[in-house]
């Protein structure tokens, strides 16, 4: 996208990405969430990614929520789910890398994917949230690329 970037972030070039805060009880979700970030970055291309040391700027975030809720409910019991929709939601700043305390973006991310309450649900729920994580990451880059 090169030249689309907003105003604000005309003269950044390089990012770089710190690991996510996870103030969820999910294990681990703070690694998914930075890896989500980060393969969004380079899927996208405006920026690239580098070390704190050669950054232009320097992306903070953290995993705010994970909700879920029902869609769908067997026929003889509708309170019990056979499919969930999961939403997860990223807070983020990107912050100048010469001087922290200049803030250049914020904003917040959602994504949101669906899941089979199966025979485990926690598996399920483990195996959909790397998705919902990607379409939050895909709408952060892309907020911080174009604007939008």
């Amino acid at each position: 996208m090169g030249d689309a970037k907003p105003a604000a972030l005309a003269k950044v070039e390089t990012v770089a990405v710190t690991m996510f805060k996870n103030r969820t009880l999910h294990p681990r979700a703070e690694a998914l969430a930075t890896s989500a970030v980060t393969h969004a970055f380079a899927q996208d291309g405006t920026y690239r990614l580098v070390q704190v040391s050669a950054a232009d700027a320097v992306l903070e975030g953290s995993l705010k929520r994970i909700d879920y809720r029902g869609i769908r409910g067997t026929r003889r019991d509708t309170l019990l789910p056979e499919e969930l929709a999961n939403e997860v939601v990223l807070e983020w700043k990107l912050l100048d890398a010469k001087n922290p305390l200049k803030v250049l973006a914020t904003g917040s991310s959602i994504g949101k994917s669906q899941l089979f309450a199966g025979g485990n649900l926690q598996t399920a729920r483990n195996n959909a949230l790397p998705e919902a994580l990607e379409v939050a990451a895909e709408a952060l880059v892309a907020q911080l690329a174009t604007g939008f």
